[in-house]
């Protein structure tokens, strides 16, 4: 049986008040894991803690076998640039370069090359040589998913990732998103409050009452 690519063991965190307690979870390679939930019902917050970016206050995250926050500042760093990817609702590009340029950060940092697949997948291959400026929204969004994938992740955070896109784009990118995980053996963990994404996946969870419940 393969490695699980990450296993959260007994995972508790609170701010000024307890978002959830004991939470076990595990995701494997070529799995893919919508979990949502209320607005503040802390599913942000699992996924920082998940993806190297908030130590929880109790338990543990494996992380392709090792202990996440008993690693070295450099060890997570590696971690970020070669094994993580992270896309938000929110583009985060590079403003006054070319979407190609936006991309190629990725590629550069880690050191493998631009699958040019992947732009014809999200369509966007006849874009590269826009600035950010010139795109659109969903545009822009597809670049910045682009980018993310294009460093090829072992595993993908997605928070929110198609909640500014209309619904053809947004099963454009969860279809892009399930045929990478598939080819590469990842795994992607979804946050969202849209079911119709979420049904998409393996498996969903639903963080409420301070737990993270399977749904059917």
């Amino acid at each position: 049986m393969p490695q699980s690519l990450l296993e959260a063991k007994n995972i508790s965190h609170s701010f000024d008040y307890p978002l959830f307690s004991h939470i076990n979870f595990s995701l494997e390679p070529t799995q893919s894991v919508a979990i949502v939930g209320r607005s503040g019902s802390g599913k942000s917050t699992f996924l920082h803690i998940l993806s190297t970016f908030l130590k929880p206050r109790e338990g543990e995250v494996v992380f392709l076998g090792k202990s996440l926050y008993a690693l070295r500042d450099n060890e997570i760093e590696a971690l970020r640039r070669y094994d993580i990817g992270i896309i938000f609702q929110f583009h985060y590009l590079f403003k006054g370069m070319s979407a190609l340029e936006n991309i190629s950060v990725a590629t550069m940092l880690s050191g493998e090359k631009l699958d040019e697949r992947i732009l014809k997948k999200l369509e966007i291959d006849h874009l590269m040589n826009h600035k950010t400026s010139e795109l659109s929204g969903g545009e822009q969004q597809r670049v910045s998913i682009a980018r993310v994938l294009s460093k090829k992740p072992r595993i993908i955070f997605a928070d929110e990732p198609t909640g500014n896109l209309d619904k053809e784009t947004a099963g454009l990118v969860m279809d892009v998103l399930l045929d990478y995980i598939k080819e590469a053996k990842a795994g992607l963990l979804l946050v969202t409050h849209d079911m119709q994404m979420a049904i998409r996946c393996d498996r969903i969870y639903a963080l409420e009452n301070r737990q993270l419940e399977s749904k059917p």
